[in-house]
């Protein structure tokens, strides 16, 4: 998993970052994971999967009917 490391933090910056991840019940840590992705990946994006399923909303898709052969396939000759 990727990691990064930020310097030269103000005391009080980190200061108000363990603060807020205490009121968040958080570790500094994940309280930081939580505001970058709030600020780089918006609640309203929408995603690709969405896209896909809203294509097609009414499909639950297809039953097809197939029977297999009895009959044992020919091995390949790789020589």
């Amino acid at each position: 998993m990727p990691a990064i490391v930020v310097r030269n933090l103000s005391e009080e910056t980190h200061r108000a970052l363990k603060v807020r991840a205490a009121s968040n019940a958080r570790s500094t840590e994940a309280e930081v994971r939580a505001i970058l992705e709030l600020a780089v990946v918006p609640p309203g994006r929408v995603r690709l999967g969405s896209v896909l399923a809203g294509l097609a909303p009414n499909e639950h898709g297809v039953d097809l009917d197939i029977q297999r052969s009895g009959t044992a396939a020919e091995p390949i000759d790789l020589g």
